[in-house]
């Protein structure tokens, strides 16, 4: 039988299609970039008119810039257990920073499940890299959670350098450790690590995506920078040369090695043509404590610990090419909760059974198929410490005394109170908060305390 020519580019063109439909589509990657007590004027990008974070700002420059962008909570440990789960920490009483002596009993609960866990059904190959302040025991520990690799810390502070290490540095002539204070773990084993611990996080990351570029995967890279102790190398140090003030050019010091951490990741994706194929988030876990002068949280009231703007509004940037709109700033609020339901909207995964989450997926709202606030209201509470955002208004509460409200429109470093002459919207606010309040648990450990001056008041949070 003869085919004619027609015939004949129709069975071509009919194969080529079936080898097209044969050949699956690459689930994305997902990158997490967490770093720590990184203030909203400790990046450029934000404001931070004395930092250069180049690597960081592309994220920015080639993504989406969110303004308005949250944390669940004002302090390390909680915050990271609400990003991971996709849910408010009060749920499952994770609503302080476990310390005291008994720190060592408390972790995230086992019945709460994180991101890893989720994608690891689907497919993926998943890792951990850097500090994990969700757990010391067994059963606790990121290989325990979902991480197929971990590499890093397990505590909520750690050493960048030691005294035995060539051109570091601490602040001021601070003298520097023999050892670090928190073992450096790979998988659960301790191991000897040598390197200035950003620059070690950093090789760590790139070899994961190098070993895994053949697959999707999840990496959580959560830098201890810009955390105290505030040491650096010489040649971080140096870089920072403008800045006069040396607490200040300690901290542009440690950015810079986290800048450099970023751009190390970014250009390991280039290199293995992964860009298209990678969403990447980068966030804080919450706001500058302004440690010794260190930190800026620059137009922002208030500090970590609080509840004002400076403790839970973060520098928070999103770049998915292709997916999440390039050079876009977004004004509407979102929250670190919102990174695991996008995460398995895009991976494909069906809506876990019996888990409600309490972020979105952000994918609807960036690319302009959804046109509204992806959240009419958002809480806070950690013991007294409690706020509310809901659209332009912010209410802000440190025990029964201390009760302010807020545009955040026009005021968004918190200075003019208007809870006396907006009644009914203080009510609503309080009322919205009362709502969501009686939906958590209590807390798993009792809170420590902690004392701030924020516009001339003292003030004692709950932490």
């Amino acid at each position: 039988m003869t085919l004619t020519r027609r015939t004949a580019l129709q069975l071509l063109t009919a194969g080529s299609m079936s080898a097209q439909q044969r050949t699956p589509v690459r689930k994305p990657n997902f990158i997490v970039i967490l770093a720590d007590d990184l203030g909203y004027g400790d990046v450029a990008c934000f404001g931070g008119k004395d930092v250069a974070t180049p690597n960081i700002d592309s994220i920015g420059a080639t993504g989406t810039r969110f303004t308005d962008g949250y944390v669940s909570c004002a302090v390390c440990s909680p915050s990271r257990a609400a990003l991971l789960t996709g849910r408010y920490q009060q749920r499952f009483g994770h609503e302080f920073n476990p310390t005291g002596d008994k720190q060592d009993e408390f972790g995230l609960l086992k019945t709460e499940t994180i991101l890893p866990q989720y994608l690891k059904p689907l497919g993926y190959r998943t890792a951990a890299v850097g500090k994990w302040h969700l757990g010391f025991k067994d059963g606790y520990l990121p290989q325990d959670r979902g991480f197929d690799e971990y590499f890093g810390f397990l505590g909520g502070a750690n050493d960048y350098v030691t005294s035995g290490m060539k051109d570091a540095r601490g602040l001021e002539g601070e003298d520097l450790p023999q050892q670090r204070r928190y073992p450096i773990l790979r998988g659960k084993q301790e191991i000897p690590e040598p390197r200035h611990l950003t620059d070690a996080f950093a090789q760590e990351a790139c070899s994961f995506i190098e070993r895994n570029r053949s697959q999707p995967f999840f990496l959580y890279l959560p830098l201890n920078s810009v955390h105290g102790p505030f040491q650096t190398m010489e040649r971080y140090w140096n870089r920072a040369s403008g800045v006069a003030n040396p607490p200040r050019r300690m901290l542009a010091a440690m950015a810079a090695a986290m800048d450099d951490a970023v751009g190390a990741v970014l250009e390991r994706l280039r290199a293995y043509d992964l860009e298209k194929d990678t969403a990447i988030f980068f966030l804080s876990d919450n706001g500058s404590p302004l440690s010794k002068g260190t930190g800026s949280n620059g137009i922002l009231n208030g500090s970590k610990f609080t509840y004002y703007e400076g403790g839970v509004r973060v520098p928070f940037l999103a770049k998915w090419p292709g997916k999440i709109p390039a050079g876009k700033v977004y004004r509407h609020s979102i929250v670190s909760r919102d990174i695991v339901p996008t995460a398995l909207a895009a991976a494909g995964a069906p809506q876990p059974p019996g888990v409600s989450f309490d972020g979105v997926d952000l994918m609807p709202f960036l690319n302009g198929a959804n046109i509204h606030a992806p959240h009419d209201v958002l809480c806070w509470r950690a013991g007294i410490g409690r706020a509310v955002v809901m659209g332009r208004w912010k209410l802000v509460e440190c025990g029964p005394d201390h009760i302010k409200l807020y545009d955040l429109s026009v005021d968004p470093g918190e200075t003019k109170d208007l809870a006396a002459k907006s009644p009914e919207v203080l009510k609503e606010l309080r009322q919205a908060w009362s709502k969501w309040n009686s939906q958590m648990t209590t807390p798993r450990w009792p809170p420590r305390k902690h004392k701030s001056v924020i516009n001339g008041e003292a003030l004692t949070w709950e932490i």
